[in-house]
């Protein structure tokens, strides 16, 4: 190798500063910590960690760890082992399917720059971006629904259909503390919504789908909860059904697969049926990659709970909606209920 090449080298090597990350840390100062151990009556950290820590659980010497590495040496060993996983066909099923992101969604969404290089979540550039997407998000849901209104997300799948039961039953016109839930609804749903119907005094009766407007002749209930498309992957046409429900004075809540709402599926199963809105309220469930809000979180699956017009004011979680201030600008404003 020529001298000017090992030279350019050398100015190179000059430039990477190996403890930039150390440098960027915020963390307390030599007179932060000096201050805190006053106040503390401690003279060092380590006799502090010597008053509280006790000596059967404490460390005798120090780790023996390997040298520390830069952040560019970091994320090259990081990186390393992360090729070592194998993708596998996931059979799990029960709501949580493959999905294809569209490159549009990972241009202008997941890969905004403006909405995630934000230092904190309590920043405006990332709060902004953040309901900017929930409130798409919302726009998505109601659109695909057919219904007046949708909060921007929930925890899951079961939780918004319990909250779906307890909207039922505070909105609705019946008397009945009973609620009913279709055989074919995903498992973790259903314990969920005893789990939640238990001290709420109301009582969850479990009818197959087929049977539900049978059952109905004999028996009364506030609401009932149907899957769209069934456990077993079965799309049934919910009509029969909902007009049941509302011959008893009854509401209908549709747990459905958004995408299921408006494709080949449902036109091939159901080719009669038109695409409307069936049901006061349906909590759609889908995998985070289809959907816009729940990419900011670790959740598994994200969730919205949609209303028709009439039970709006008894939606719950948060409902994000737009707003323009004097000179034009255009704002996203959060409601949490």
């Amino acid at each position: 190798m020529s001298n000017t090449a090992q030279t350019a080298l050398a100015e190179l090597a000059a430039l990477e500063n190996a403890t930039e990350f150390h440098a960027r840390h915020i963390g307390p100062v030599a007179a932060d910590q000096h201050a805190m151990l006053r106040v503390v009556g401690d003279a060092s950290r380590q006799a502090l960690m010597d008053t509280i820590v006790p000596e059967s659980i404490r460390r005798p010497a120090a780790m023996d760890l390997p040298a520390p590495l830069s952040e560019a040496q970091a994320l090259a060993e990081l990186k390393a082992i992360a090729q070592q996983n194998q993708l596998k066909r996931n059979f799990i099923g029960q709501g949580y399917y493959g999905t294809h992101t569209p490159g549009v969604i990972l241009r202008n969404i997941l890969e905004n720059p403006a909405w995630y290089t934000a230092y904190t979540p309590y920043q405006a550039e990332i709060s902004q971006g953040r309901m900017e997407a929930l409130v798409n998000f919302q726009t998505m849901v109601t659109d695909l629904t057919g219904m007046a209104i949708a909060n921007a997300s929930m925890l899951d799948e079961a939780t918004a259909a319990a909250e779906a039961m307890t909207l039922a039953a505070r909105g609705g016109k019946s008397k009945s503390t009973r609620f009913v839930v279709c055989h074919d609804v995903f498992p973790q749903t259903l314990e969920v919504i005893q789990t939640r119907a238990k001290p709420l005094g109301i009582t969850v009766d479990v009818v197959h789908a087929a049977q539900l407007a049978q059952h109905l002749e004999s028996n009364d209930c506030f609401a009932a909860l149907m899957q769209f498309p069934g456990v077993n992957g079965q799309v049934r046409d919910l009509k029969p059904l909902i007009d049941a429900l509302h011959a008893k004075g009854a509401l209908a809540i549709a747990s459905a697969d958004l995408l299921a709402l408006h494709c080949e599926v449902y036109d091939r199963c159901l080719p009669h049926v038109p695409q409307q809105p069936f049901a006061h309220s349906a909590p759609g469930h889908w995998t985070p990659h289809a959907t816009l809000g729940r990419r900011f979180t670790a959740d598994q699956v994200g969730q919205a709970l949609a209303v028709l017009d009439g039970l709006s004011g008894d939606i719950s979680a948060r409902v994000v909606g737009l707003r323009r201030w004097d000179g034009g600008a255009r704002v996203e404003r959060m409601l949490i209920g």
